[in-house]
């Protein structure tokens, strides 16, 4: 999930600095094919492509991330949420129950 959020935010942020696709590829040498793998979140990249990515696309990790998280959590809060909705009432309210539980412990701490 994390990994589209942030493919996302790469492909956004090229087509803002009107970088061609290919012509970032080029400049961190990979691929286009990889790039536009990356783009789409299908694989986890590398902590040393992904600085050479900001370095080339001359922006701040802050740049690259913000809303990444944010909207990783609210992607899997709305999957989870489907999930839920999707079983049967009795085992709704079991899992309900033990997310109280389980909210309830976490203020307290």
């Amino acid at each position: 999930m994390i990994e589209q959020e942030i493919g996302r935010r790469i492909k956004e942020i090229r087509k803002q600095k009107k970088i061609p696709q290919e012509k970032l590829a080029e400049m961190i040498g990979i691929s286009p094919n990889y790039m536009s793998a990356l783009e789409r979140g299908s694989y986890n990249i590398k902590l040393d492509l992904l600085v050479q990515i900001i370095d080339c696309l001359d922006i701040t990790a802050d740049d690259l991330f913000r809303d990444v998280i944010k909207n990783g959590y609210v992607n899997r809060t709305s999957r989870l949420s489907d999930e839920v909705a999707s079983l049967p009432q009795d085992e709704q309210q079991r899992i309900f129950e033990v997310l109280d539980a389980l909210l309830r412990t976490a203020k307290r701490k």
